[in-house]
């Protein structure tokens, strides 16, 4: 009897706290691929009647999209989502640019020949995506590029901190970004971190890392509109 009723203590304590998780990510993939927009209040009601809950589990998730920089919270308005000005993104370029070169870093002073093999092969399906100029092809492969850099180092807390500030930058590049030569020039730059990181050498890897992520913020500004006055709202990226 008393089994029995942990048991059903168990099950109800995994489904509450379960709950505000699922639709944290759910909400965030709504936000991310553009269902909610930049700049757009929040509406609990609506997404609890659309999920099917009460407003508690969408009120948690939310409080966690807040610390995770996709949201904020404007004293007597509401919720909304968060719009990045160009100041800001160039911040959160900044701290990912560093965070990326430790990286390169860390995987250098590794030498794995298996994380080796699965970057230079990484490399090649980009370089051919790039003599297409296919960017539709591209860009998921230098997503998981980037990713995968990341996650093979081993650092748990450089990995979330890295994942959070490329899924802030999303809410400022809504359009594509990359044009021309650029896959060409991007991928060029790939491939001088995959050197330093095969010859093991931790700075050249931590510098060209650092390099490629500054590289590309340029490349962001010089296609991103102007900033807009403080008077009026800023136009999305096209």
């Amino acid at each position: 009897m008393s089994d029995s009723s942990s048991t059903s203590r168990d099950v109800t304590f995994l489904r509450l706290n379960s709950l505000p998780m699922l639709l944290e990510r759910e909400i965030e993939s709504m936000i991310l691929d553009g269902r909610l927009s930049v700049g757009g209040r929040v509406n609990e009601n609506q997404l609890a009647a659309a999920f099917g809950v009460s407003r508690g589990p969408v009120r948690e998730a939310l409080r966690s999209l807040e610390a995770l920089g996709l949201v904020e919270l404007l004293p007597n308005r509401g919720v909304f989502i968060r719009r990045l000005e160009i100041e800001q993104v160039i911040e959160v370029y900044g701290v990912r640019a560093a965070l990326f070169g430790y990286a390169g870093k860390l995987l250098a002073q590794r030498g794995d020949p298996v994380v080796l093999a699965r970057l230079r092969a990484m490399l090649d399906d980009m370089s051919a995506a790039a003599a297409r100029h296919d960017f539709d092809r591209y860009y998921p492969l230098n997503f998981e590029f980037h990713d995968y850099v990341v996650a093979s180092t081993g650092n748990s807390v450089l990995a979330a901190q890295y994942r959070g500030l490329v899924k802030q930058l999303r809410l400022y590049r809504a359009g594509n970004l990359m044009t021309g030569n650029t896959l060409e020039l991007s991928n060029e730059e790939h491939a001088r971190m995959v050197e330093a990181i095969a010859a093991g050498d931790a700075e050249a890897a931590f510098r060209a890392c650092f390099d490629h992520v500054e590289s590309g913020k340029e490349r962001l500004l010089a296609r991103s509109p102007a900033p807009a006055s403080s008077a009026e709202p800023q136009e999305k990226s096209a």
